[in-house]
């Protein structure tokens, strides 16, 4: 398989903020902001790997500007580093009110993708090269970003074991 440059995966997409994506404080919901962060992610991930991809994990998402009802939403995203079957995806959003042109970085996240096959299991993908110093900076950082996420994963594991499949008030709490 040929390596693609981190551009070659970019996704843009940008949407008004209108009063039913809006909580009680005239604001973007958080989920309504994940779904966009996910689903430009995933397009940025399949335009990678040219197969099926499924989300794998989310790194941590910091609301970092509110996103006001009347605003817009542009999320852009691209692969910034891969290992087998699996892509590390970075995503941003940013708000502008269109009245005043003002714009802020609301969010960014860091997504893991695995490309699968027609049967679901994990498939090889391409490697990616950066091409510019922040996308190179991103490439560089992202094997101790990998590290992390295998902790946190292993850690989610025993929490979910030691927890098991029934609810609390059926367990004498």
């Amino acid at each position: 398989m040929e390596s693609k440059a981190c551009s070659y995966s970019l996704a843009v997409k940008t949407s008004h903020v209108l009063p039913p994506d809006t909580n009680s404080h005239g604001t973007l919901f958080g989920g309504k902001l994940m779904a966009h962060i996910d689903d430009v992610g995933a397009i940025a991930a399949g335009r990678h790997a040219r197969k099926p991809v499924v989300t794998a994990s989310t790194d941590s998402v910091d609301f970092l500007a509110p996103v006001k009802e009347g605003d817009t939403i542009c999320v852009e995203a691209f692969v910034t580093w891969t290992h087998n079957t699996s892509m590390e995806v970075f995503v941003k959003a940013v708000t502008e009110d269109l009245l005043t042109g003002d714009r802020k970085v609301c969010t960014t996240a860091f997504m893991t993708f695995v490309a699968v096959d027609d049967d679901g299991r994990p498939t090889p993908i391409p490697s990616v090269y950066p091409v510019t110093s922040q996308q190179e900076n991103l490439h560089e950082s992202a094997p101790v970003r990998a590290e992390r996420r295998k902790e946190r994963r292993k850690h989610s594991k025993e929490v979910a074991s030691t927890f098991g499949t029934d609810f609390p008030w059926n367990q004498g709490v």
